[in-house]
């Protein structure tokens, strides 16, 4: 059980990251030689359609990214991380719950592009998405100002998750990689952690107006920054840092120390 479980993470850590690769390589190319600048999950989605065996991948992508569901629920509900109990933690525990609803919204997507139902075109990625769908229930808006602020929570502890060297207490890199794939992890941290920041911010302003409009996700982001001073530069960057995302979510598939104790004894724990 404890096998399979560690299995299940490491796959949902490998899809995370093609999902964000090929986001970061969209976002990439548009920064470097022109095109749409409206680049989100969905359009990482759309574009992995259109490669061969497009729908076969993105069968694959969905089923991995219910995975990763599954390990941000064991993270969030029972504590699979062994985080400490106070404020960090808890903010750390809700931020994988965040996660998981997010990530369900992107999963469905995915999983609607590849039976041919195009779950994944047009209506924006996951973020908005569960934005949407949050902003429509009993409490709409003080959930979603809620949320908002765990993400903007979630996206500075991940910046200085990066700038830190903090994921390296959960992560065993052989020595040879290091010089390569520390600089990626922190660039990608920060980076993704800049925009979830930016998207929080949209949260709680959609909240503020009951707005799902002003909800906005990745590509509100990315266009953000590209309207702020030097956003050209900026975009670049950040379009490439989440591509060095992708392969941080790659590298913890592979390198990522998976301790999964409490989630085998609740389980065990549920069966008997």
């Amino acid at each position: 059980m404890s096998q399979h479980f560690e299995t299940l993470a490491r796959v949902g850590y490998g899809a995370r990251g093609l999902v964000y690769l090929v986001l970061g390589g969209l976002a990439t190319a548009s920064a470097f030689w022109g095109g749409s600048q409206e680049q989100d999950t969905s359009s990482a989605l759309s574009q992995m359609l259109s490669l061969p065996f497009g729908r076969i991948l993105l069968g694959l992508v969905a089923l991995g990214l219910f995975a990763h569901i599954l390990w941000r629920l064991a993270q969030g509900l029972l504590n699979a991380d062994d985080v400490d109990e106070d404020a960090k933690g808890l903010v750390t525990r809700l931020g994988s719950l965040a996660s998981a609803g997010a990530n369900l919204f992107l999963a469905l997507s995915a999983a609607g592009l590849a039976i041919g139902m195009g779950g994944g075109g047009g209506g924006g990625g996951g973020e908005e998405k569960a934005s949407g769908w949050l902003l429509q229930q009993p409490f709409g808006p003080w959930l979603l100002g809620a949320a908002g602020l765990i993400v903007i929570g979630a996206g500075l502890a991940q910046i200085w998750y990066g700038l830190s060297r903090g994921y390296a207490k959960r992560i065993d890199l052989p020595e040879t990689a290091k010089p390569v794939l520390d600089p990626l992890c922190r660039f990608g941290l920060a980076a993704r952690g800049a925009v979830l920041a930016i998207i929080g911010g949209f949260l709680v302003f959609g909240a503020m107006t009951v707005s799902p409009e002003q909800a906005g996700g990745t590509a509100d982001a990315l266009t953000y920054i590209h309207g702020l001073p030097f956003g050209s530069l900026l975009y670049g960057v950040t379009a490439l840092g989440l591509f060095a995302y992708g392969g941080y979510s790659l590298v913890q598939a592979f390198y990522r120390r998976i301790a999964t104790h409490k989630v085998q004894g609740a389980l065990r724990s549920a069966l008997t």
